[in-house]
């Protein structure tokens, strides 16, 4: 692939990002919780050798508003567990990465690193994992475990002292989280299994570790019970909108989803993630940031618009999302992204509005098109998740040097 060439990856949900998607012609709603749905839709992204996908995920049944239950009975409620999914379809592909949703408030980091550990040995080294915060009393009142003042992560209540100090906790947490997981990943050394059988010793134990994590909402002693990770540290990712969640993401993350607007609006976002890793005194390698666009392609100009005005339609109201809403032809869309790419992004994560006629938008007519421009790659190149985005493999941190 060129320098130049632009990162692709899908974030897959549902019927599709639209909620009126389940009624649209071609979707498959009877299918929604069935594995061969979602292993077509992924086997779909890597016939379009795309990157990753991302599976998403929550800790509540849907709703038309975030963190607050509702009685509608027309958009799709329920879901599959994200982590399992990704561990279904990855053994049916072999290129791409997988990326399912793990929320970090109210789970163990030890459940989760050795879930990610294991979808990792199952894909063979492409394994990620999406972290997300909590923040609402529905969410907290599955667990019982805590009390979470109702917040809104994605509106301006970062103007509220009391609200900003709540969200800034519940992202220190989720860094200390992602910081215990990592560890745990660290915590066999890559040599650690000898599978001696003449002398009877299968491991190593002076390379099993303890990792005597203590903070201020973790103690987690170690080892993990799963081998170090094919990729030594599998892909961590995250959704951010605003300074805090950009600081998590410059603290822990490889991967970073933004949501700009506009080519300005890129070139800000850019500008204050690399600042936020400037000012955590970040050590890992770079952040890869990714934009999000919820995107509705058809090659005939102004029919994607029509066909999202129908499903607005039948759900009674404007689809607006946190990302930037696309309707348009896949040449229009390559012209924005080349646009916005040249203000520092590494890629983008589109959703498809509806499944699977976007996504096959995607990789059936959008990747041509970059191809075209000498844009995309026209093969996979062997190797990890990791290293398709150009992240090395890291030295375990307590194998001696």
């Amino acid at each position: 692939m060129p320098t130049s060439a632009v990162h692709l990856a899908v974030a897959l949900d549902g019927a599709g990002w639209h909620p009126a998607a389940w009624r649209a012609g071609g979707a498959r709603p009877a299918e929604l919780l069935t594995p061969r749905y979602w292993v077509e839709l992924v086997q779909e992204a890597e016939q379009g050798l795309l990157d990753f996908v991302t599976i998403d995920d929550a800790l509540t049944v849907q709703s038309a508003r975030r963190g607050v239950p509702d009685d509608r009975v027309d958009r799709v409620r329920g879901r599959l567990d994200a982590v399992l999914v990704a561990a279904r379809v990855a053994p049916t592909t072999s290129r791409i990465g997988v990326v399912p949703v793990a929320t970090t408030t109210h789970t163990e980091p030890f459940h989760v690193s050795k879930a990610i550990a294991t979808l990792d040995y199952v894909s063979a080294g492409r394994a990620g994992v999406q972290v997300r915060v909590s923040g609402t009393r529905l969410e907290a009142g599955q667990f019982g475990r805590r009390v979470v003042p109702e917040l809104d992560l994605r509106a301006g209540t970062l103007d509220d002292p009391v609200a900003r100090q709540v969200i800034t906790e519940l992202f220190d947490e989720a860094a200390d989280y992602v910081e215990v997981v990592r560890r745990l990943w660290d915590s066999w050394e890559d040599d650690a299994e000898i599978r001696e059988v003449a002398t009877g010793r299968f491991v190593d134990r002076d390379k099993l570790h303890a990792i005597d994590f203590e903070g201020r909402w973790f103690r987690v002693r170690g080892p993990s019970i799963t081998p170090r990770p094919p990729q030594g540290q599998p892909l961590v990712t995250a959704l951010a909108h605003a300074t805090i969640p950009y600081r998590l993401a410059a603290r822990q993350a490889d991967a970073v989803f933004v949501t700009p607007r506009d080519r300005g609006d890129v070139r800000r976002i850019v500008a204050e993630v690399r600042a936020e890793e400037a000012g955590v005194g970040r050590q890992l390698a770079p952040l890869r940031i990714f934009a999000d666009l919820v995107v509705f392609l058809d090659d005939e100009p102004g029919a994607a618009a029509a066909r999202k005005d129908h499903l607005d339609a039948l759900d009674g109201g404007t689809y607006r999302s946190d990302a930037s809403v696309f309707t348009g032809t896949p040449a229009e869309l390559v012209e924005l992204l080349l646009s916005w790419q040249a203000e520092g992004l590494t890629g983008f994560r589109l959703r498809p509005g509806t499944q699977p006629y976007d996504l096959e938008g995607i990789t059936r007519r959008l990747v041509p098109h970059l191809q075209e421009r000498g844009a995309f790659r026209d093969h996979y190149d062997e190797g990890t998740l990791r290293s398709r985005l150009g992240l090395g493999r890291p030295a375990n941190r307590y194998a001696a040097v």
